[in-house]
């Protein structure tokens, strides 16, 4: 062991990031959490919505279908955008725009205003997770860079938590579209992050280089599909593809589920998803914390096999206690087996790329995790068969090839940032 290594070993983890780190990670931090608090609120008002305009529920999952679709978009512009100039623009630009989304489609005059508003929040939900999770990654230090992925990530469930609280307890007093303007919240932080957010030194540095070299990444999305990152990018898409259906097969209907067939009130459906939520947040820091140690494959495989098994615990019961103590189970399991997505998908790629490669893979799959709610609920409805024996098959099919891609990904624990130039010659010759 080296002296260097042995005095960073001997220090506390917490200690051992600068206050810069500390501050870029809370931003992407916020950042996510926020996000999470915008989108999910949708998930619990459907149904009123549906209610309200008159239009069958299937219409209204489109809603929701269409916003990951667009995720992509914001996702793609956003990881582009954060390669080129920096990680921290594109990340309050995101803040803003999801916020400004979410408040004005409170003010809906009718279904089709509320439908465009709450379709291009998407592009701003998409811009988030790029700029923050490579902002957070490339800040924090190597050492612990696996648990905080896990709490940076668990921040979404943190988020699915507020929601589910308000919606509650607030949901009698200020109905769906008071929920809708809660949303305009965490527009608020991107005056701190603007005030106090530094750019990670390993992305100046390579940025640096890219400019002294004559070897600008103007194309970076078209070099993950080079040879050299060909099977890396497709096992990505895969394992990212396998965990968005398997999210979206457990949680997206999940409210539907215990409002429409088992008809729960209020309290009643937000218990069991605040509680999870919360589960869900502390299972994705300990398994971070697994992913310093058997690696990032494997503190996502597990509970991903886990997570199988308990699945029908809760769907396959109409008592409420067995629906809690399963789906908080769900939580710990199949719900925290996101813990390595910030550092899994960051570390894969080199820094030129990186922001754009980790955006593409992540958010590509919003392609198919959109058509799980409609799908879904074409089965539930029209085969008239309930939302629990669809949401079943879906989270079983899905947690098997998260498996699968998995063990045929590479491993990346213990892989550190560099600032030298990996793809810049390969791009230019296509630029």
């Amino acid at each position: 062991m080296s002296a260097t290594t042995g005095a960073v070993g001997s220090v506390p983890w917490w200690r051992e990031p600068t206050k810069d780190q500390w501050i870029a990670w809370i931003a992407a931090w916020m950042g996510w959490t926020l996000d999470a608090f915008d989108f999910t609120i949708f998930l619990l008002i459907m149904v009123p919505i549906s209610q309200e305009f008159g239009v069958p529920l299937m219409a209204v999952t489109a809603v929701f279908t269409i916003t990951l679709w667009l995720r992509l978009v914001g996702a793609t512009a956003s990881g582009w955008l954060a390669d080129r100039v920096g990680r921290k623009l594109p990340l309050m630009i995101s803040i803003v725009w999801f916020s400004l989304c979410n408040f004005i489609a409170g003010f809906s005059p009718n279904f089709a205003f509320l439908f465009f508003f709450r379709a291009i929040l998407g592009i701003g939900m998409g811009a988030e997770w790029p700029a923050g999770a490579s902002l957070a990654m490339e800040s924090w230090p190597t050492r612990s860079r696996g648990f905080m992925s896990g709490v940076l990530q668990g921040s979404w469930g943190l988020g699915f938590l507020m929601s589910a609280l308000i919606y509650g307890l607030l949901y009698d007093y200020i109905g769906w579209r008071g929920m809708l303007w809660i949303g305009l919240l965490p527009a608020l932080t991107v005056v701190w992050v603007r005030k106090y957010v530094k750019e990670p030194e390993v992305w100046l540095e390579n940025r640096r280089k890219q400019r002294e070299q004559g070897r600008e990444m103007h194309l970076p999305l078209f070099a993950i599909f080079k040879r050299q990152f060909i099977w890396n990018t497709l096992t990505a898409c895969w394992w990212m593809t396998a965990s968005m259906c398997t999210y979206y097969s457990i949680w997206a209907l999940f409210a539907t589920h215990l409002q429409r067939d088992l008809g729960l009130p209020p309290l009643m459906t937000g218990l069991p998803l605040a509680a999870a939520n919360l589960v869900g947040f502390l299972g994705m820091a300990f398994w971070g914390f697994a992913g310093d140690r058997i690696g990032r494959r494997w503190s996502m495989i597990i509970p991903a096999f886990l997570g199988i098994f308990i699945t029908p615990t809760y769907l396959l019961s109409a008592d409420p206690t067995w629906i809690l103590v399963g789906f908080l189970f769900q939580g710990l399991f199949a719900g925290a087996m996101y813990s390595q997505m910030p550092s899994f998908l960051t570390e894969r790629f080199p820094t030129e790329i990186r922001a754009t490669a980790s955006a593409f893979c992540f958010h590509q799959a919003a392609i198919f995790g959109g058509l799980v709610a409609p799908v879904l609920t074409y089965i539930a409805i029209d085969y008239k068969v309930g939302f629990a024996i669809p949401m079943l098959v879906g989270t079983t099919v899905g947690l098997i090839n998260v498996c699968v891609a998995l063990l045929l990904s590479p491993e990346t624990k213990g892989r550190d940032f560099q600032s030298d130039l990996v793809v810049g010659s390969i791009a230019s010759a296509s630029d």
